[in-house]
């Protein structure tokens, strides 16, 4: 079946994470990235978790799981060695409407979570479906190496002369065309070669001569 792709805003939001072994460790530190509020549930903490337990979004309950931590919660993670519980925690949240993962059990998901490739706000996800993460990882290794730093910064620059177009140029489509040309090969080799200062001039120059 077609999944839906999307880029969840977890700010603020509960999200869960049961088993703190370590796989529990990175999905738990990934997870507090988002900005989430993360509760950490497992009766015994891998010394991964020193990394992310004092940090404020981070909530560390030294305990056997209980259906009561999934309360409120967005999402969770089952990531326990004991599959009958993560049977368990995966019927809990169908009751509760939580959306569940349990790692490495993809029939006991409700979303995967993707390889990316993070560059700024440059975000590229890399997702099989569940059926071989470690070939999304290859990817996504593939894809780190054409996307760089120098393309998240590009991203950065163009959401400034985004909001000036929009500021100018009162037609849509013609706003649209404009933006095409902005973000296309030939304006990003020329802010990779020369410089992002000499793109910005070059593009205010552009606009400017393009204005109503």
């Amino acid at each position: 079946m077609f999944k839906y792709p999307i880029f969840l805003n977890l700010q603020g939001r509960k999200a869960v994470v049961i088993g703190a072994g370590s796989v529990g460790a990175r999905k738990a530190q990934v997870l507090t990235e988002t900005g989430a509020r993360v509760v950490v549930v497992a009766p015994h903490f891998d010394p991964a978790f020193s990394v992310i337990a004092n940090r404020a979004n981070v909530e560390v309950v030294q305990s056997r799981y209980s259906k009561e931590y999934l309360a409120g919660a967005v999402l969770a993670i089952a990531a326990t060695n004991d599959p009958d519980l993560n049977r368990q925690i995966y019927a809990d949240c169908q009751q509760l409407e939580v959306l569940c993962n349990v790692v490495d059990v993809p029939e006991l998901c409700d979303f995967f979570v993707p390889a990316v490739v993070q560059r700024g706000p440059l975000q590229i996800a890399v997702s099989t479906d569940g059926n071989c993460p470690a070939y999304a990882g290859h990817v996504r290794r593939k894809l780190e190496e054409l996307f760089t730093e120098a393309h998240g910064r590009f991203v950065e620059d163009l959401e400034v002369l985004r909001r000036r177009l929009i500021e100018v140029v009162p037609d849509a489509n013609r706003r649209k065309a404009m933006m095409g040309q902005l973000v296309g090969d030939e304006s990003l080799e020329y802010y990779i070669g020369q410089g992002a200062k000499a793109w910005k001039a070059r593009a205010d120059l552009w606009i400017a001569n393009h204005d109503v």
